[in-house]
């Protein structure tokens, strides 16, 4: 059930009975299996030549979840009983696998999509990859907020000496030993990867632009952010921002002796609105406080990089090895999604949470809304019964029509 049954011609064009999703990830993966509950078949299309390859492929060796695993499942099927409360990347991937093995949900790998518009003519989405065009009444987007690593535009850094690489492609420590590291970022990623450099006596040196919340992972034994969702159920979210906040100060102290400063918005609010996640800390503040981990506070950012250093904007400069960017991920939509105003300059839905998973003509979003994959749970389920109430398993579309769209 979960593959869509299809109908292709000599010209490598294919009708999909069902709605065509874009995206082997978790989103894409939780859409397919609830359309599969309500008696929809679908397509899934990725690039890759595997489930999940932000996970398989773009995470260091030492990435657990961030959040307990209740926070993490996807609709339908849960996490195996034994696994951890915060299980790792390994883990998370055998889940996904073994997630799309129980509802029989088999991806085109290799299908990079390169567009995709509406026929306003005939009503229907044609999906372009490489070798083959796609035909559905819907598309489902799921590729994500973290597609594509983002990259900044750094003045010198092709000339830099050392190596220059961004968390994407990050994997353990080991191959920085005894250098002096340059971490550009200072979000869950800049801190998980200056503490895993500190545990191959290296020296990580994170820049750190911007405000950041840094909030302990667990409170009194508890998930930080469980706790921030059970009270958010009853008291107003000022509130709730003011007692993490409260409990993140008596755990950690204060974060600005140490360099990072705290936002004026409170963490939960800073996150609904920007999309801006607070950092959980899994150690990585204490090797700041020790000097294991310098904090290099720059308001200005980088304005140079040299042959063995960098230059700042407030004058000051740094001799380093290496350069790691962790510089988060955007969205690629932009890219290949054609003729489409739903989606922002950034490839983000224009509709806020929690609206933003439907547009108009058959389209439909997964995995854009800022909140982790509770989110990617929530629209999965919406479009699912969405599609399921426009669902009639007699329309499908013969090899004639198919001649026909290829031709017009």
């Amino acid at each position: 059930m979960g593959s869509s049954k299809l109908h292709q011609n000599d010209a490598n064009c294919v009708w999909v009975d069902g709605p065509i999703i874009v995206g082997a990830g978790p989103s894409g993966l939780a859409t397919s299996a609830c359309l599969t509950q309500q008696g929809v078949p679908s397509l899934i299309l990725e690039k890759s030549d595997c489930l999940a390859s932000l996970w398989q492929l773009r995470t260091y060796d030492r990435l657990k979840l961030h959040l307990p695993k209740q926070f993490c499942e996807l609709p339908l099927l849960g996490f195996p009983h034994n696994f951890p409360k915060y299980p790792t990347q390994h883990q998370f991937i055998s889940y996904l696998e073994s997630y799309a093995g129980h509802f029989s949900i088999q991806p085109r790998f290799n299908q990079a999509v390169q567009s995709a518009d509406y026929d306003h003519i005939l009503g229907f989405w044609r999906v372009k990859t490489q070798d083959s065009e796609y035909i559905s009444r819907w598309l489902i987007t799921a590729t994500g907020e973290n597609a594509e690593p983002v990259i900044p535009d750094i003045p010198g850094i092709n000339k830099f000496n050392g190596s220059v690489v961004h968390t994407s492609s990050y994997k353990s420590g080991s191959e920085f030993k005894n250098q002096r590291v340059l971490v550009i970022g200072c979000g869950n990623s800049g801190m998980e990867v200056s503490l895993d450099l500190c545990r191959y006596n290296a020296i990580p040196h994170m820049v750190v632009r911007n405000t950041v919340h840094v909030l302990p992972r667990e409170m009194f034994g508890f998930s930080t952010f469980g706790i921030a969702m059970a009270l958010i159920k009853w008291f107003p979210l000022w509130l709730v921002d003011k007692f993490l906040l409260l409990v993140a100060n008596f755990i950690l102290g204060n974060t600005d002796q140490v360099g990072l400063r705290r936002p004026k918005t409170g963490p939960i609010e800073l996150k609904n609105v920007t999309g801006k996640t607070p950092v959980l800390d899994v150690g990585a503040l204490s090797q700041i406080k020790s000097g294991e981990i310098k904090v290099f506070q720059v308001m200005e950012g980088v304005k140079e990089i040299t042959g063995n250093g960098a230059k700042f904007m407030d004058g000051r400069e740094k001799e380093i090895d290496s350069i790691i960017l962790a510089t988060g991920y955007k969205s690629n939509v932009p890219t290949w999604l054609k003729g489409c105003d739903f989606f922002n300059k950034d490839g983000m839905p224009k509709t806020p949470f929690p609206n933003g998973w439907k547009a108009e003509k058959g389209l439909y979003t997964v995995g854009f809304t800022r909140r982790g994959l509770l989110g990617t749970a929530s629209d999965a389920v919406k479009i699912a019964r969405d599609i399921a109430r426009q669902w009639r398993p007699n329309d499908s579309c013969s090899n004639s029509h198919v001649i026909l769209l290829k031709e017009t």
